[in-house]
């Protein structure tokens, strides 16, 4: 059986999911890329895999990588998201030190600034807006970009480079190869220019961050810095985008919401279940046979997670299908489990946070400007990204 995964409507996305998991959480299907893998949508099997010791990132594994050259690969695939321990556990620890709490928890007067500006260019444009361009994009790209230390006059660049690096699959070799190596090629002038002049951005942290003698090499810096830049505002721009539509559909919960906004953590964590910014994990191998839910799983099998269904298992979850952000424990699986849980997860929940309650609080009658048409999402393997949501403020 071949599954695309490219269903471009939230509603069919879900439901091809949950179609798939109709027969039990685990099958083997062939992706739209020709990989043939085993899908993983029970949220038991998933958390017990991704725990297991011999489910592993493939070495140097990269989109293209038929045709893309060795050299593309090592400078950008060099990151913790893709390795194993004990390269990932060294990998981990140098990025903690600079990716530190306290200079995530510095950055909310500067988020909730950057978002007070857009809801007033918002305020400005008119009663209808895109709240994927006017809203979700730019404030999580602000963010990160600043974040790390990059300049304004770049970063829409960053958002097409970025995009075509993220959605690799959807994208021929030469698309993906000339927009990797236009980022490579900034990436390596920034980091020369923090080397000589480091100030307080989180790259200067990277370049400057030690144990013992050990530290981040060129490949793993830039690795790295591609990583951040994808993983730090394209999940984050679909958190907000899904959160806001989601609620919006939902309009005894936004009320609730906006009644008890001291409920807003628990609605975040409860929209990440609901219709979380990644439908799949970056797949993963089997490098020894595995027994797990009464299925065998061959040494050299790809696993895909996904992620979506997993969030929303009737064993796992009472009406999953509902949103209801009262609920006392998500559970959620939406920044992975295991030693590559997303790092960067304190980040995107105080982003999110920060959004929706400013969004709401600012433009308390918003709602969708074209309520009886599901949104088309982005295409691809990963994400869950709304290309566009048009609202009326």
């Amino acid at each position: 059986m071949t599954q695309p995964f490219v269903e471009t409507s939230g509603i069919a996305r879900h439901q091809g999911f949950a179609d798939l998991a109709a027969d039990g959480p685990m099958r083997r299907l062939m992706l739209f890329t020709g990989v043939p893998v085993c899908l993983v949508t029970g949220y038991a099997e998933t958390r017990e895999l991704l725990a297991h010791p011999d489910v592993v990132r493939s070495p140097m594994d990269g989109p293209h990588r038929d045709t893309v050259l060795d050299d593309l690969i090592y400078r950008t695939e060099q990151h913790m998201l893709g390795a194993n321990p004990p390269d990932h556990t060294r990998l981990r620890k140098l990025v903690t030190a600079a990716f530190t709490r306290r200079r995530i928890e510095a950055l909310e007067p500067r988020i909730r600034e950057i978002a007070s500006g857009l809801l007033d260019e918002m305020a400005a444009a008119g009663d209808r807006v895109d709240l994927v361009d006017s809203y979700s994009y730019p404030l999580p790209i602000t963010v990160i970009c600043e974040l790390i230390g990059i300049p304004p006059v770049r970063r829409e660049d960053f958002r097409h480079w970025s995009s075509v690096f993220v959605n690799a699959s959807m994208h021929t070799a030469e698309e993906y190869v000339e927009a990797t190596t236009l980022m490579l090629g900034f990436v390596h002038e920034l980091i020369v220019q923090k080397q000589e002049a480091p100030t307080d951005d989180l790259l200067s942290g990277l370049i400057a961050a030690r144990d013992g003698g050990d530290r981040l090499s060129e490949d793993e810096l830039t690795s790295m810095i591609f990583l951040l830049l994808a993983a730090g505002h394209e999940t984050t721009v679909s958190l907000i985008t899904n959160g806001v539509h989601a609620l919006l559909r939902h309009p005894d919960q936004l009320e609730l919401l906006k009644a008890e906004p001291d409920r807003l953590p628990a609605a975040v964590e409860e929209l990440l279940r609901y219709d979380g910014p990644l439908q799949a994990a970056i797949p993963y191998v089997a490098q020894a046979p595995i027994e797990v839910a009464g299925n065998r799983i061959e040494a050299g099998e790809v696993l895909v997670f996904a992620l979506l269904p997993a969030n929303r298992d009737p064993r796992k979850v009472e009406r999953p299908d509902d949103l209801d952000i009262t609920r006392a424990d998500t559970g959620h699986l939406a920044f992975g489990h295991g030693i590559h849980h997303c790092l960067g997860a304190p980040l995107a929940r105080l982003e999110g946070r920060i959004a929706l309650g400013m969004l709401f609080e600012r433009f308390p009658d918003l709602r969708l400007a074209d309520p009886d048409q599901d949104p088309v999402r982005t295409p691809g393997l990963l994400m869950n990204a709304i290309r566009e949501l048009s609202v009326q403020l």
